[in-house]
């Protein structure tokens, strides 16, 4: 099958039970996809299942796709779904309720930033705890509204909000400790 053919013509033949379509489906989507699990679910046989258990859920509900929404909307949606539930099911996924104007969630100048690389922004986010790590890969990610994120994860938009500050405060934590760390490195 051609990787020409567009999204629709391909979602025709995968409904029809056309597994060479089903395959180039897969290959399209599969990649991005794992990433958006990974960043929820935080390890590598964990968004391996729940990449697995989503594309099982994308072929059985195909004919179920409305016009509104884009395929790959559609499969991310099926996907962070299926992780929330991955990590429900593993009782892993806790959220405090924070109040804003807590000292220890006081954002630093945006001037003082220090600019960061990708792989340590990535191995900072994976240290945050279940909560702040979901809320921030899905709101900053993901571009989810808090609104959204309240709803798909059972809390208040307010704690979708506090989870998300309290994320990027340990971040800028971590990337710094990683920092001093690396840092140090050469000084030896």
């Amino acid at each position: 099958m051609s990787s020409a053919i567009g999204d629709k013509d391909l979602l025709r033949q995968c409904i029809k039970g056309n597994q060479q379509a089903q395959f180039e489906l897969y290959g399209r989507y599969a990649t991005a996809m794992y990433h958006v699990a990974y960043r929820i679910v935080a390890h590598r046989e964990g968004a391996e299942d729940v990449l697995q258990d989503s594309f099982l859920k994308v072929f059985h509900q195909l004919h179920t796709l409305r016009n509104e929404i884009t395929l790959s909307a559609w499969i991310k949606r099926i996907v962070v779904t299926t992780a929330l539930n991955y990590l429900r099911s593993q009782k892993k996924m806790q959220f405090v309720d924070f109040q804003p104007t807590d000292d220890h969630l006081e954002m630093p100048d945006e001037e003082q930033e220090t600019p960061w690389d990708a792989r340590s922004l990535h191995n900072a986010i994976q240290m945050l705890p279940d909560g702040c790590r979901v809320v921030f890969s899905l709101y900053a990610v993901e571009e989810t509204p808090h609104k959204d994120i309240a709803q798909m994860l059972g809390i208040t938009e307010s704690t979708s909000k506090t989870q998300y500050m309290r994320a990027k405060k340990l971040l800028r934590k971590h990337l710094q400790a990683m920092n001093i760390n690396d840092s140090s490195a050469f000084n030896n």
